[in-house]
């Protein structure tokens, strides 16, 4: 049975032993995510070098008195078929226990690996559902930091090569910051150009500002002439760093900022120690015609390796009150997307 971790720092620490712990299971991401979300830390068998851990964020569903269950990039749980059977049991006699409509996981496992294909065969054999609401990107791209700068640059395209050197010729100077205000002021200006919805200025503010006062996240500012005109922040746990927000101006696009911004994240990643860097979104299809498809082409241009993650998959007691939430939830989504837009 597992055990509930009521020391934030402690659970974080047994969390660093597992070979590439995620930074959304930590005790900091869950209390960012109060008080909408309530956090409860659980690990499994040895607390010194536990089987598996996971931080299980519950909230209600508006007014109603229905609660929901989510494990964001979780559970961590080690390499064994055996080690996942016994925490998926747990999380459903939890979900019952708790009496909770659903917990959702989603954990970072290669769906076209041995164990991805174990597992996915092993949730549906338990009745979870392959989730309608995958919450997080399902595919990522990863670049291998080990290899170090030279190996790196020689892997890109020649393209993203020219635009990196390119962009420095032309004056861009990428330095750390801790202007986040500027960011949000450039992010805003991304979101309305390209068409995407942003959260308002204070969510991101709390991110960037609690994450890089611990030392797990760092806001970088490209400039030209001192002049703002992109930034990104990396999320940062153990031997990962994360792309999460990018952002650019208008002006200064020509002289290739972003290209310059991502690579000096890459250097900054590789400089405290981090062995992998996730690009954080690739497409669900390979297809030119996919939304993603030329955020997808920036980020391969840096030789990332694309990985298909299993998705977020469901458990639910009452699969047919699951049923009526999965086919009311989008279109309250939807309503609620369409009243931000029109703010």
């Amino acid at each position: 049975m597992p055990v509930t971790i009521s020391d934030p720092q402690r659970f974080d620490d047994l969390l660093l032993t597992f070979p590439r712990p995620h930074i959304l299971q930590t005790s900091h991401w869950a209390a960012l995510k109060a008080p909408a979300w309530s956090g409860q830390q659980m690990v499994w068998g040895d607390e010194n070098a536990p089987l598996a851990a996971a931080s299980i964020l519950t909230r209600r569903v508006g007014r109603l008195p229905v609660q929901i269950q989510y494990v964001p990039k979780g559970p961590m749980v080690r390499p064994d078929p055996n080690a996942w059977e016994q925490v998926l049991a747990d999380l459903e006699a939890h979900v019952r226990r708790t009496r909770a409509l659903f917990i959702k996981i989603d954990p970072d496992v290669d769906a076209e690996g041995e164990l991805g294909r174990a597992l996915t065969a092993m949730l549906r054999a338990r009745g979870w559902v392959f989730s309608p609401e995958q919450i997080q990107f399902r595919n990522t791209m990863l670049s291998d930091l080990t290899v170090g700068e030279e190996a790196l640059l020689a892997g890109m395209k020649q393209k993203t090569r020219y635009n990196i050197r390119l962009a420095g010729r032309r004056g861009v100077v990428v330095a750390p910051s801790d202007d986040f205000d500027t960011f949000y002021d450039l992010y805003a200006e991304t979101s309305a150009r390209d068409g995407f919805l942003i959260r308002p200025r204070d969510y991101y503010l709390r991110v960037m500002g609690r994450l890089q006062a611990h030392g797990l996240g760092q806001l970088l500012l490209a400039w030209v002439e001192d002049a703002p005109v992109a930034g990104l922040f990396l999320f940062r746990f153990g031997p990962t760093a994360w792309y999460f927000y990018g952002a650019s101006s208008n002006q200064g696009r020509r002289h290739m900022p972003a290209y310059l911004l991502q690579w000096e994240a890459m250097r900054w990643a590789m400089q405290r120690g981090c062995t992998t860097y996730d690009w954080w979104g690739a497409p669900n299809e390979l297809d030119e015609s996919d939304p993603m498809w030329g955020v997808y082409r920036f980020k391969r241009g840096f030789g990332g390796r694309l990985v298909r993650w299993i998705g977020a998959w469901d458990y639910a007691p009452n699969p047919m009150l699951y049923r009526a939430y999965t086919r009311a939830m989008p279109k309250v989504l939807d309503f609620m997307r369409r009243r931000a837009s029109l703010r």
